[in-house]
This record gives structure tokens, C-alpha cells and sequence, in this order.
């Protein structure tokens, strides 16, 4: 598999490169994860998940990379917002998917991001 980078900001545009995050203090989630090799709609619902959290109260933009470990960073404004993100219905169901068939493993971590700097 190739890898594969992706990023969306608050309008929940598909943008090359780097998201554009605020000023810090903010939150980042990180989940680590290995892929069964069942398909079954999970790129459909992975473009699906992006697409909602987009819309949610506290989105900041995400990143993605996958080769034989995926790596997605969500950035958000507050620990509430994470909070209301995974108690999401449709958020909920696809944990129940990824639990069930389409992670061998994953990990999910969250973040305080107190300074970032780049070019």
C-alpha cells in the first residue's frame, strides 16, 4: 500500500499538506492503528468520519498517513468537544465497525498542544 496523506480543515475540505491549526493551547487525538484485511466500506466510512467531524463544534482539521500503520491527528479546540465527537452516534458506529473487523490493533491518544512551529 502506498502512502496516502490527507487533511481537512473546519469547512471539511479535502486539502493537501499540513492542517491549519490555531494558536495553541489546543487538543490533538491520535490514533495509531493496523488494518485487517477486510475492506467492507471502510474507506467510505473513513471519508464519512472526516466529513462529520468536520462539522462538529470544536474541529480544528485532521491528518492522515497510512502505509502498514495508519496515523490520523484530529486537532481540537477543547476536551469537550473530543468528548461530544466520540459519544457521536454515527462516530460510535464506526468504532463498533473498527473494533469488529477492521483493525488488527489500534491506539487512540490525546494530546495537550502547547506550542507548534514550522515553515
Amino acid at each position: 500500500m502506498t502512502d496516502a496523506v490527507t487533511n481537512t480543515n473546519q469547512g471539511g475540505a479535502a486539502m493537501p499538506s499540513i492542517a491549519n491549526t490555531p494558536e495553541p493551547p489546543y487538543y490533538a487525538v491520535i490514533f495509531t492503528s493496523q488494518r485487517t484485511e477486510i475492506d467492507n466500506g471502510y474507506d467510505a466510512m473513513a471519508t464519512r468520519m472526516v466529513e462529520l467531524a468536520a462539522q462538529q463544534p470544536g474541529f480544528l482539521g485532521v491528518e492522515s498517513a497510512r502505509n502498514e500503520v495508519g496515523v490520523t491527528v484530529s486537532y481540537w479546540a477543547d476536551l469537550a468537544s473530543i468528548k461530544a465527537w466520540k459519544a457521536h452516534a454515527e462516530h460510535q458506529e464506526a468504532q463498533r465497525l473498527g473494533h469488529q473487523q477492521w483493525y488488527q490493533h489500534f491506539k487512540t491518544r490525546i494530546a495537550k498542544v502547547e506550542r507548534d512551529y514550522g515553515i
